[in-house]
């Protein structure tokens, strides 16, 4: 992604990096749990608004993560 990319895909490929000490297969249920959390519901519905529109071009960490958001 590039440094036009929005605020919220921005946000969470930070929290995917940050997540790496753990193994693959916890890192999109980390993410999500991250983002229920802390994220405002506003910021939650842009980043599967994001992922839903690009998801080719999206980590699929990410795409994964978002899929478990409600």
């Amino acid at each position: 992604m590039s440094h036009n990319e929005p605020a919220e895909m921005r946000m969470v490929n930070d929290i995917v990096l940050n997540l790496g000490y753990l193994p693959a297969e916890q890192v999109a249920a980390a993410v999500a749990d991250h983002v229920k959390r802390f994220w405002d519901p506003r910021m939650k519905r842009r980043l599967v608004e994001l992922v839903a529109a690009e998801t080719e071009r999206v980590d699929p960490v990410v795409v994964a993560a978002a899929a478990l958001l409600p």
